[in-house]
């Protein structure tokens, strides 16, 4: 109890250490307030000048002789007043327009002698005042003006104020004389109104203390908000920017690093968030070690950027990846990956922001290789990284303006070889870069969460196509569209696709739904959802790619399909092991007996094409019964009788 007293005893007297931003924020306000006082002092001063020269000089008092010497010694308290105010004031100017480096020592030493030059004034005026019968104005203004516009530590407040006032009461108390040479001394109601004068002032210069060192509080509050990471406490990516720009135009051999903390996502799910958010703050606690005064910051999830010297970068990234293993339990696999990027004299190299995202290309590049730390942006990677700036800042036009382009790919009935369906697959053909195939755009989409742009052009493009091959009397079947995990979270795939057959006006069993096996991995509860819907609403609904990764027979017992799509990895050197024939027999056997129609893709040889159908899968694509192509070959395959059109259309 004692002891909660005594420090809130020192923390009303002032007794604590201010973190460098309170402190920073505190100087600040002196220096604004000087700035404030010192405009009225130059003001009142050269008033005061003024109304000497014109009382005294121009119109002249009688029996008054008045010299410059003498002007100058009358005047004189006016003048240094006058000096230390307007160096006060230009100080204040150069401070605050960034004309002079901010040093916390030189600006209380220049406004401690511009405190202790305005207290000196009000003493002596005041004095001479008192001695003439006036009041002691000046002295009380000047108090006020250095006890309440400047910020004193609570304890320096008292102790000013009781050493002034004390030395200034005996001083008027014992000298002060009237004209007649007699001491005049303070009356008794006089010492009461001082020192009631005093214990007010006192008490107010306290209160305006700690009312600005909470706003300065508050604002450092702000102000980490504003330039630190919720989670981590390290600086965001807005902070980062200022002061990377800075300590590149310092140095000049400098480089930018992207940190990527592979498999993080696993160790999220596994381990839980509040372990997962602790493992990126302990990460953010090790680039605060590693990089001590150098920026660095937290990008966004498991992504950490830094900003460091070209000769430092190699041994403190070891050292970050070092840190890092020490700090991990293992329960799950993490393995760190690190882009970097030397700025060069382009124009662009001057954004920091440019300079991460060619970091992060490069980080990017050994992703899912073991064992390998970092890599470095190179031209070789430079152009990979320019057509990758093209797909993302040319995908909305390149939706509006057509160079998003449908090819066709057939579906066979594996028993007679009838065209039974067909699956949608984009192609990108630019005015610019050409042609470009689904591997040199959809993963960037992906990765920057813009993919349902294009893949509901394609819906679209699918359903106009349709629609036109109705028109014309064209035979129609059925045509799958593929659906990613993204599009399920960045748009609502049953309100695209019932808009799109509504204004087509074309029947929903011709649009069959292709999921991919990764996509069944979050929002379980969700994707159930609409599935049921899709199925409801007459859509059938197939399982892309099983085989492709790591699949999951779970996902067969927890979700309805209609169709299995076999992953074309099984087909892949055909023949040459028997393994792959065994694993098919039996995926095709399984899918089967639950009541699922199969299709596999990659077929490219007849003997691939008999081995599916005695294994019973009912329909292929691949190849062997034609590449994809544009909408008008398709039909023109059709019209030519090359393709013949199956009475077993794949359906729901």
């Amino acid at each position: 109890m004692e002891n909660k007293k005594r420090n809130k005893i020192a923390e009303v007297l002032g007794f604590y250490k201010n973190s460098p931003y309170v402190s920073a924020y505190q100087q600040d306000a002196n220096i604004r307030s000087s700035i404030f006082m010192s405009t009225i002092i130059i003001a009142l001063e050269l008033f005061m000048i003024l109304r000497y020269v014109y009382k005294y000089i121009i119109v002249g008092k009688e029996g008054v002789t008045v010299t410059v010497s003498s002007f100058f010694k009358y005047t004189r308290s006016y003048w240094i007043l006058l000096a230390v105010g307007i160096m006060m004031l230009v100080y204040g100017c150069l401070y605050f327009t960034g004309k002079i480096r901010k040093n916390r020592v030189v600006s209380n030493i220049l406004i401690t002698v511009f405190a202790g030059v305005c207290l000196n004034f009000g003493i002596y005026v005041s004095f001479s005042d008192f001695g003439s019968g006036r009041m002691i104005i000046c002295f009380l203004t000047m108090v006020l003006y250095v006890a309440c516009l400047l910020i004193w530590r609570p304890y320096l407040s008292i102790i000013l104020l009781t050493l002034i006032s004390f030395e200034f009461y005996r001083y008027i108390d014992t000298r002060a004389v009237n004209k007649q040479g007699e001491i005049i001394g303070v009356s008794s109601g006089d010492r009461i109104n001082y020192v009631t004068f005093f214990i007010s002032l006192t008490a107010i210069a306290i209160s305006i203390y700690h009312q600005r060192h909470r706003e300065a509080i508050e604002a450092e509050k702000l102000y980490k908000a504003s330039v630190t990471d919720d989670l981590t406490g390290i600086s965001n990516m807005h902070h980062f920017t200022q002061r990377a720009t800075s300590y590149a135009a310092e140095h000049s051999d400098v480089l930018y690093i992207f940190f990527n903390i592979e498999n993080f996502r696993t160790y999220n799910n596994q381990m839980g968030y509040i372990r997962g958010n602790e493992f990126l703050t302990g990460f953010g606690r090790i680039l605060d070690e590693v990089f001590l005064e150098k920026p660095h910051a937290r990008q966004v999830d498991d992504h950490f950027v830094a900003l460091t010297l070209n000769e430092d970068a190699q041994e403190e990234i070891s050292l970050v990846q070092k840190k890092l293993k020490e700090a991990t339990d293992y329960e799950v696999y993490i393995e760190l990956k690190a882009g970097g990027y030397i700025p060069g004299d382009k124009l662009e190299d001057a954004d920091a922001r440019a300079c991460i995202d060619k970091a992060r290309y490069a980080a990017g590049s050994i992703k899912n290789r073991p064992g390998e730390l970092y890599r470095e942006y190179d031209e070789e990677m430079d152009k990979g990284f320019r057509q990758r700036e093209y797909v993302l800042n040319n995908i909305d036009k390149a939706v509006k303006e057509g160079y998003i382009k449908v090819y066709y790919q057939p579906v066979m009935n594996s028993d007679d070889e009838k065209l039974c369906g067909c699956e949608a697959l984009v192609r990108w053909i630019d005015p610019v870069v050409g042609f470009l195939s689904p591997g040199a755009f959809v993963p960037i989409l992906e990765e920057s969460r813009q993919i349902h742009k294009l893949d509901r052009c394609v819906y679209e493009i699918v359903c106009r196509d349709i629609r036109h091959s109705f028109d014309n009397g064209i035979p129609v079947v059925p045509a799958s569209l593929n659906f990613s995990r993204l599009d399920f979270e960045l748009m609502n795939p049953i309100e695209v696709l019932e808009e799109l057959v509504t204004r087509y006006d074309i029947p929903r069993e011709l649009l069959h739904v292709e999921i991919t096996e990764s996509a069944l991995t979050s929002d379980v509860a969700g994707l159930k959802r609409d599935m049921d819907i899709f199925h409801e609403k007459g859509y059938a609904i197939w399982l892309d790619d099983f085989g492709s990764g790591y699949s999951s027979l779970n996902v067969l017992k927890d979700f309805e399909f209609d169709l299995l799509k076999i992953d074309m990895v099984f087909l892949k050197n055909f023949g040459q092991t028997e393994n792959s024939k065994v694993i098919l027999k039996n995926i095709i056997r399984m899918a089967n007996e639950i009541g699922m129609k199969t299709l596999t893709e990659g077929v490219e040889t007849k003997d691939a094409v008999d081995f599916l159908e005695e294994t019973g899968c009912g329909r292929l694509q691949g190849y062997f019964f034609g590449k994809p192509m544009p909408y008008d070959d398709f039909v023109g395959k059709l019209k030519s009788g090359e393709f013949t059109v199956s009475e077993r259309p794949i359906a729901k």
